[in-house]
């Protein structure tokens, strides 16, 4: 949650403020830069807070393009004579604020929108862009996965601009409504729960999403293909909705027959579900390179590639596990900044991992327990913090490496062993019971498991986190840390380098 201006937008307002002043005249306002953050400085905008996205897709199978409409509501948290949507790769039509035509420019990764009126701090604003979209675009990066007959949504972690003009950084989640079109043959859906189909008697369909719960960009999903969605009932009367490629349909069922049992499992660990629905989305494709993930944990609707759901559970009950784990780490409770993607990834391996070796399920390395695999991760532990930096100090380029991942996993490890099984899950369930449904950073886990142990933590964490040698391991004074070799492969898991993270365990 970003409320005091970063430097370099502190030092444009006083540079404005002082030419203001010298002529007379009251400074504009302006929303044009970035939020600052750690790994993605030119991310997101300031000077509003993003409400709600109400978007509308139309999927045009003749030419495979896409033709989209966002309309954004924002509350300016100060007077602005403009304002900026993150936005890249969009062919921009017109723009409207609150009914009415706005001038706009798209620069670097930015839509600017100047209305025809000031809008002022506090009133909340309509801002509606009508565009088109190819998903096939060649793009620095993208969000986009295309389809043979559609497409599919991955905006992690930088890319949802480029799927639809948004205020794209996980700090400012907003609500989220999804229509989608498509032509009768193929299906539309999204993230959240279905609330309306209309049909349009033209050989079209639209199909009407709402996430009941606030979303961060990089979760949402939005998809079409021939595909087929099977519905029941989880535990506690959870909704179960599962979307597949139709031609798959049977091959699937066994892997999504497992989710009923994970989630049982999941909520024995970290409480009730938080979200109005879950299930398991396989896109299709001719191309499995499209897929630079595993899973993707796009909220209610967890994305994989194609093929990895059809191997035996003992292949892939974990990683399942993991990006179930994801609702509450990362979808549920979404990370203040993306240096602080430890969070997310590190209990999501570390859940998985659990889960993995609870079922008696060797890993590639023959451990069949998780203090077995913990030992050997900590002899990585400064090969790691070489290669990739400490677990909370992520760059772009090493942002979904092994330290994120299972370098999180042993920091969570540690302070199990120090704190014991008991108070860590107490540390786990405050944690996620105090920020529900809202954003938090390394610092709140850190303020969280020492409020909740009567220790002060912080130093302790803090050197796991940041320390750039791996400190002794409680409990297990016989364990130690492998020396340092120049970079190698082992430091990166199997199928990062790209955009999306995929999970290690």
């Amino acid at each position: 949650m970003i409320s005091l201006p970063r430097p370099r937008v502190a030092l444009a307002l006083l540079l404005a403020l002082c030419a203001a002043l010298l002529s007379g005249g009251a400074p504009p306002a302006t929303a044009a830069d970035g939020l600052g953050d750690p790994v993605f400085p030119a991310l997101g905008n300031t000077g509003y807070r993003a409400l709600a996205y109400d978007l509308a897709f139309e999927y045009r199978a003749d030419t495979r393009t896409v033709d989209a409409t966002a309309v954004v509501t924002v509350r300016p948290t100060r007077n602005l004579a403009r304002l900026s949507l993150d936005a890249l790769g969009l062919d921009v039509h017109a723009v409207r604020v609150d009914g009415r035509p706005a001038e706009f420019t798209t620069h670097d990764e930015k839509l600017t929108v100047t209305p025809a009126k000031e809008l002022h701090r506090g009133a909340a604003a309509r801002v509606a862009v009508a565009y088109s979209a190819d998903p096939r675009a060649a793009l620095p990066h993208t969000g986009w996965v295309p389809t043979p007959d559609g497409f599919a949504v991955a905006g992690q972690p930088d890319s949802a601009h480029t799927v639809f003009p948004c205020n794209d950084h996980p700090s400012d989640k907003a609500r989220f409504t999804i229509a989608v079109t498509a032509p009768d043959g193929l299906l539309g859906v999204a993230n959240g729960e279905l609330t309306r189909t209309e049909r349009l008697g033209d050989g079209r369909t639209t199909r009407r999403y709402v996430s009941r719960e606030p979303m961060a960009t990089e979760l949402v999903q939005v998809s079409v293909g021939d595909y087929t969605v099977r519905e029941r009932t989880g535990p506690h009367g959870l909704p179960l909705r599962d979307v597949v490629p139709t031609a798959r349909a049977a091959e699937l069922a066994p892997a999504l027959d497992l989710t009923e049992d994970q989630l049982r499992w999941a909520e024995a660990h970290l409480g009730p579900f938080p979200f109005e629905a879950y299930g398991l989305m396989s896109a299709d494709t001719d191309d499995p390179a499209a897929f630079a993930f595993t899973g993707l944990e796009t909220q209610t609707l967890t994305l994989y590639k194609p093929g990895f759901l059809r191997r035996p559970e003992s292949a892939i009950g974990s990683h399942m596990m993991h990006e179930l784990v994801h609702s509450w780490f990362g979808d549920s409770v979404s990370p203040a900044t993306w240096a602080d993607l430890w969070l997310n990834e590190g209990h999501a391996d570390y859940y998985g991992l659990a889960y993995r070796y609870e079922r008696g399920w060797p890993d590639d390395q023959g451990h069949t327990t998780l203090v077995d695999r913990m030992r050997r991760l900590y002899g990585l532990g400064d090969q790691w913090r070489h290669d990739s930096g400490p677990v909370g100090s992520p760059t772009a380029d090493h942002l979904f490496d092994s330290q994120r991942y299972t370098g999180g996993a042993l920091v969570l490890f540690a302070l199990h062993e120090k704190v014991g099984a008991d108070t860590f899950d107490r540390i786990e369930r405050a944690f996620l019971r105090t920020h529900r449904y809202g954003t938090a950073s390394t610092r709140d886990y850190l303020r969280t498991a020492s409020e909740v142990s009567g220790q002060d933590l912080g130093g302790f964490l803090t050197d796991w986190l940041y320390g750039l040698r791996t400190p002794p391991m409680p409990g297990h004074p016989d364990w130690t840390v492998g020396p340092v070799t120049p970079p190698s492969a082992a430091s990166r898991p199997a199928g990062t380098g790209a955009p999306q993270g995929s999970g290690t365990v």
